[in-house]
């Protein structure tokens, strides 16, 4: 069991881990050849990834258990709609650096199991008070 103190640091680190995957996923959007294929998977990803950190600092400041459950599930699908984008760039061969998007793919994963434990463990937390 993390102390309070833990607790806060470990918000922290994701919340800047996850700015650094939003940020990391805008370069990438940015590199992609234009076409009316990345045109549409650009502006699909760069809302998907920047809603994911959006809802996930919401849900840090939320005002009730049922308003950080809710808040922590949009950023769940975000960020997995987030990973099926980043998939589909991998799957079709869009020329880009693969390195940094196989990068980004395993990054989301990470984010989006956290993002779903937290989610997870906040409901059972709830239901214990």
């Amino acid at each position: 069991m993390r102390t309070e103190q833990e607790k806060k640091e470990f918000i922290i680190r994701l919340k800047k881990r996850i700015k650094d995957w939003v940020i990391r996923v805008l370069n990438l959007c940015e590199q992609l050849p234009q076409s009316t294929t990345t045109r549409v998977i650009n502006f699909q990803l760069i809302k998907s990834a920047t809603s994911t950190g959006a809802n996930h600092r919401a849900a840090c400041r939320s005002r009730s258990d049922n308003e950080f459950y809710s808040k922590m599930s949009v950023a769940v699908e975000e960020g997995d709609e987030s990973l099926y984008w980043l998939e589909i760039i991998a799957e079709k061969g869009i020329s880009c650096n693969n390195n940094e998007l196989n990068w980004l793919i395993k990054e989301a994963d990470e984010i989006v199991r956290i993002l779903a434990t937290a989610r997870y463990n906040s409901r059972g937390n709830s239901h214990k008070k």
